[in-house]
């Protein structure tokens, strides 16, 4: 078995999703593994990783209106909010989608569906780097 390890920076403009597949496929492809496991590590408490449809934009918007209407911004259940009135509903954001990603490795590809991508799940309104630790183990 062997390992390797890289960090993946997304320059996210602010809450929405974005796609960042082709830069972990580039790196898996330069690693020369067949088989294996990709896990994908996002190192914030306010953004999230998910799988999701790469075909429709409509996608990507309604799963953020969906969240805006689930975990509302100026909620007064909120005491955090010594960074503004979106950092609370962002952490329950995170909370509620996931922190990290495990995706199988076969035969040198990665086992995403054909409608399926990699997208950071930003949850903050202003513009952020985002880091993305992943470690891919195999042979």
């Amino acid at each position: 078995m062997r390992q390797s390890q890289t960090t993946f920076s997304i320059a996210a403009r602010g809450k929405g999703l974005y796609d960042f597949t082709r830069e972990v496929t580039r790196w898996v492809l330069g690693q020369g593994m067949r088989d294996g496991l990709l896990t994908l590590f996002v190192r914030h408490t306010s953004a999230s990783l998910i799988v999701q449809e790469n075909a429709d934009p409509d996608v990507q918007g309604d799963l953020e209106r969906f969240f805006s209407r689930l975990v509302p911004e100026g909620d007064p259940l909120y005491r955090h909010t010594d960074e503004g009135p979106d950092d609370m509903p962002a952490h329950v954001r995170a909370a509620l989608t996931q922190t990290q990603l495990s995706i199988p490795l076969r035969d040198g590809v990665l086992a995403l569906g054909t409608w399926q991508g990699i997208y950071l799940f930003e949850h903050r309104r202003a513009a952020h780097t985002r880091q993305v630790a992943a470690h891919l183990l195999g042979e």
